[in-house]
């Protein structure tokens, strides 16, 4: 079956090894990678046959990544962090240039592959620092927006340095053919933009209308590869015209349907790609030059860590951000796959610097998670060795608190939690590690200090030894867990309220000491439950009650030994005996036209009306002079019995 059997034997071991990378929690582009070392030419046993058609094939993938790069590319993601990621990144990415210009140097490279070095590992990997973020919880903090705003420029420089650096396999006329490929690619884009925005959306536009979701994939592959090889005709990368058709497209109504549409083709090719990669792979290589590779990988993950991290505290980022970006970012990136196969292509790398790259960079993608999860207990340390140090505060009295409440996490939950405190002026300090909601709470007036809540610091600059509630907001558990050890042990008498993801960890939270525990997920289901009862027309007072019920009964396995607790119960069981129910009064009724005292109803049932509705407008607890009207909406409240016998009264003819 030549090719076909390559594809299917790439796809069923590219399988297996991300399942295994993903059980180890790295990457799939790591699996990927293993899968075409498992079948390439330098491990024996099965081997694909037909590599460079694969390799070819693999130009699909690039392009395709690069296209949907375009898609997801957006000016909006760089307007919190713009100042780093638009100036910061080009800093960043020539300092590590000639940091790897350097290192090829004492390597005894050539000016021309030291150069190329240093452009290889001054990118870093957006899919490897994705998959890290999204495991360790630091989604949505801004240490977590700078690196990405960062990403986002390396990944377009990717562009610029795939037309520029094969230009030096001739100096003497690299610069006028560089003006010139500058000048080929600014008159694409400017055709592009200006033809695409116009021409893309009227056609997207028309497939959309058919309704067919075959047709439109089909139209937005034949527009990334079409345009693609548009620009591979004139003179220009093949993904360079990929990208560009991807940004544009991104602008019209359709991108994010086409995104949502290309992403499954974009991953198939991209398996094909980085199997490919790792296809070159030679595991001879690493044994024979096992120094090489450790040196590149110990003084780039090193020198790289720190400039990322000189370049954030330049830009005014302090605390955990510098060491989170340095942690973070030191990893040779994926894209470097892509510029060092161009750099193969046209000769202006040999096998060796490729595959020593090449090594470097997977070691240091599996390097990653272990050395960005070790960034809290390094600024822990950081904190003891340097206690001086000033934390970020706002608005903290010089007076003290006491009896106040801790809020760690100023985010969505934590933010309307602190406006309804201060509406009842409850004194409350927030903690907060995301620069943007810590600008905000300082805007809005509220005390706030920046830092994590797990640092004894912190829970010091929020005064938790004098404070009578902890309110963790966090999403991530094993922040929750460490904040409520680290303040039980400031203050073993605080009471504290606390975010789970599940029942499972009840029993956790009991012996960590918390007073009580919310579901968001669980609480977000008893609403919809709620809403969705309504609908159905089910009584208001029965949807709360079967509501309430199903609460008490989860909640009450924690707290169990609470005597608060065993109270409310105890509440809500004689609020079901005695339960409010809402009855309709017909204009047949005998009760209609006369007052509540002439119908004798509390002397004749045994129920209190405690509120009346009549055209939209509650009159609550009518007294006995009250006349009742048809249509009028009686609340009553009793036991079950006398309201039974409320209903028959009600229902009786005048």
């Amino acid at each position: 079956m030549g090719i076909a059997t390559d594809i299917i034997l790439l796809v069923v071991a590219a399988f297996f090894c991300g399942l295994l990378m993903q059980r180890l929690g790295q990457p799939l582009i790591l699996g990927y990678i293993a899968a075409g070392i498992f079948l390439g030419p330098h491990t024996g046993g099965l081997t694909v046959s037909e590599i460079h058609e694969i390799e070819l094939l693999a130009e699909i993938g690039i392009a395709l990544l690069l296209f949907a790069l375009g898609l997801e590319f957006s000016l909006k993601d760089l307007k919190p962090v713009k100042m780093v990621a638009l100036v910061g990144t080009p800093i960043q990415m020539a300092l590590t240039v000639g940091l790897g210009s350097g290192i090829g140097h004492l390597m005894g490279l050539d000016w021309k592959s030291s150069l190329w070095l240093g452009a290889l590992v001054s990118l870093s990997s957006t899919m490897v620092i994705l998959k890290t973020l999204m495991n360790q919880g630091w989604l949505g903090t801004l240490s977590s927006k700078v690196m990405i705003g960062m990403l986002i420029v390396q990944d377009l420089a990717v562009v610029p340095m795939m037309i520029i650096l094969p230009q030096l396999n001739h100096p003497a006329v690299g610069l006028p053919a560089l003006g010139f490929a500058a000048l080929k690619a600014g008159g694409f884009i400017t055709g592009m933009v200006l033809l695409g925005m116009r021409l893309l959306p009227r056609l997207m536009s028309h497939i959309a209308k058919l309704g067919s979701r075959e047709l439109f994939l089909l139209a937005i592959t034949a527009i990334g590869l079409g345009v693609g090889y548009l620009t591979y005709l004139a003179g220009l990368s093949f993904a360079f015209g990929a990208f560009v058709a991807g940004m544009v497209l991104s602008e019209s109504d359709y991108g994010h349907q086409a995104l949502s549409d290309i992403i499954p083709l974009r991953d198939l090719f991209g398996l094909l790609f980085f199997s490919s990669v790792g296809m070159l792979f030679d595991p001879s290589f690493l044994f024979s030059h096992i120094g090489e590779v450790i040196f590149l990988v110990v003084t780039v993950c090193i020198g790289k860590g720190l400039i990322f991290a000189l370049v954030s505290r330049v830009f005014n980022y302090r605390n955990v951000i510098p060491l989170a970006v340095g942690l973070g970012l030191f990893q040779i990136g994926e894209f470097s796959f892509v510029l060092a196969r161009v750099g193969l292509s046209t000769g202006s790398i040999g096998n060796d610097l490729y595959a020593l790259v090449l090594t470097a960079a997977i070691l240091s993608m599996i390097l990653t998670p272990l050395i960005s999860g070790q960034t809290a207990k390094i600024y822990a340390l950081k904190q003891r060795w340097f206690r001086h140090e000033i934390l970020e505060t706002s608005n903290i009295s010089d007076h003290g608190y006491r009896g106040h409440v801790v809020i760690a996490g100023g985010g969505k939950v934590g933010f309307q939690i602190a406006q309804i405190l201060k509406r009842l002026h409850v004194p409350f300090i927030i903690i907060e590690l995301d620069h943007r909601r810590f600008e905000q709470a300082k805007g809005s007036g509220m005390s706030v200090v920046y830092g994590d809540a797990r640092q004894e610091i912190v829970l010091e600059a929020a005064e938790i030894k004098t404070a009578s509630l902890l309110i963790l907001t966090i999403p991530s558990l094993a922040v929750t867990r460490s904040a409520i050890v680290q303040s039980k042990r400031l203050n073993g008498e605080l009471a504290i309220v606390a975010r789970i993801p599940g029942p499972d960890y009840f029993n956790e939270m009991k012996d960590l000491g918390v007073s009580a525990v919310v579901l968001p997920e669980f609480e977000a289901s008893l609403e919809m439950t709620r809403q969705s009862l309504l609908h159905l027309k089910i009584p208001p007072t029965e949807v709360q009650r079967h509501t309430d019920k199903f609460r008490q009964e989860l909640y009450a396995a924690l707290f169990d030994s609470n005597d608060s607790y065993r109270i409310l119960s105890q509440l809500r069981g004689a609020e079901q005996q005695f339960d409010l129910q809402w009855i309709r009064l017909s204009q047949e009724s005998k009760m209609t036209s006369r007052s509540i005292g002439e119908s004798e109803i509390r002397k004749t049932t045994g129920v209190s009306i405690v509120g009346v509705v009549r055209d939209g407008q509650l009159k609550p607890n009518p007294d006995a002079k009250f006349v009742l009207m048809a249509e009028d909406l009686i609340a009553v409240i009793g036991s079950e019995a006398d309201r039974k016998a409320f209903l028959l009264m009600a229902a009786s003819p005048a």
